[in-house]
């Protein structure tokens, strides 16, 4: 077994519970994964079995979340990671282990790109449509909860990435945005939302493809959201006439489980506004994931999320004076403080 580095007291611990609890004496513990929580993931891997530990720091994760979202998703028949064994108070969890091909990787290779994204759709539609009674005990995708991602823009993107933060005129401006985003969002049919429905947390499975990682904040709300996580992915982009045609497919799927997915012009509506609500968030979250937590991966991506809040900000009415706010003041100094980033962070590396 792969001895830990001394000073990782978490991993020592979780060490300790693998071996001495759970009994796998002979067993090699080695990273598997990383997100963007608190929570890190471990193979184990004895004799020709495999196995997930997922380590969340308790003082910082619940784990109690995870198990419950996981038991009502595989009671859908979805493909999710049994929960084999668990130490909550020191926050471990034994997974069953759904394998290694992110579905990621086979996109960005371009192959049976087609039926990934149906057999992701149908998956979403199961998880939306099968438990209407366990998808309202969840916690609500909410106005202040919409609200309080959108905030992350101003403190953390705007701020703190950009250098650029806004005055009194703009803050009125972010307001009535944020108004209208949250307004939208909630005008939707509230539904299971899985809320990080994308390709890094999809797994290419050879049976009851995919498999789905990371649900445990799922909530009840907008019933585009996870269809905006999957298809405007962060990670990757496909032209916008190919992800209007998964879109068509995913709504026709929806109808056809007795789902009111409304008109087809409203559902693309709903689905543009919601996409900007979450890129919005998702600006500030990779920021803060660079400058609060030491985590740089992530600036690569921060083009490709700007590339989809221009788009959609562009295409609507109400969201037309935030377009004109991004071409005036994001545009101008974005590729600047994307240089300033990856250069500090090459300073903090070869240091």
């Amino acid at each position: 077994m792969g001895l830990p580095d001394a000073s990782d007291s978490r991993l020592t611990a979780l060490t300790r519970w693998v071996v001495d609890t759970l009994g796998f004496e002979a067993a090699r513990i080695e990273p598997a994964s990383a997100d963007a929580s608190f929570r890190r993931y471990f193979r184990v891997t004895r004799g020709a079995d495999t196995y997930i530990v997922m380590d969340a720091p308790p003082d910082k994760e619940n784990v109690a979340p995870f198990v419950a979202v996981a038991r009502t998703l595989a009671g859908m028949g979805l493909n999710v990671p049994i929960v084999l064994a668990r130490d909550e108070p020191q926050g471990f969890l034994l997974l069953s282990d759904l394998g290694v091909c992110q579905y990621l990787d086979e996109l960005k290779a371009d192959r049976a790109t087609d039926r990934l994204y149906a057999d992701a759709l149908g998956a979403l539609v199961t998880l939306q449509t099968a438990d209407d009674a366990a998808a309202r005990t969840l916690p609500p995708y909410d106005r202040a909860l919409l609200w309080r991602e959108m905030e992350l823009l101003p403190e953390w993107f705007l701020g703190r990435h950009l250098g650029a933060p806004v005055g009194a005129a703009e803050r009125a401006m972010l307001d009535r945005l944020f108004d209208a985003l949250a307004t939208a969002a909630l005008a939707q049919p509230a539904v299971f939302v899985h809320r990080d429905y994308h390709s890094r947390n999809l797994l290419v499975c050879e049976r009851n493809n995919p498999g789905i990682l990371d649900f445990q904040d799922a909530v009840y709300g907008p019933v585009t959201y996870d269809a905006v996580s999957l298809l405007k992915d962060c990670y990757i982009a496909w032209p916008a006439a190919r992800v209007r045609g998964w879109l068509a497919d995913y709504r026709r799927q929806l109808m056809a489980a007795g789902f009111a997915a409304g008109d087809e012009a409203d559902f693309v509506r709903w689905f543009d506004l919601m996409g900007l609500q979450r890129h919005i968030k998702v600006l500030g979250i990779f920021a803060r994931l660079f400058y609060r937590d030491g985590k740089a991966a992530y600036l690569k991506d921060l083009p490709r999320v700007l590339d989809y809040t221009r788009a959609a900000a562009a295409a609507y009415p109400e969201t037309a004076e935030f377009a004109a706010f991004v071409a005036r003041r994001i545009d101008p100094v974005f590729e600047a403080a994307q240089a300033r980033a990856l250069a500090s962070e090459r300073g903090v590396k070869g240091a």
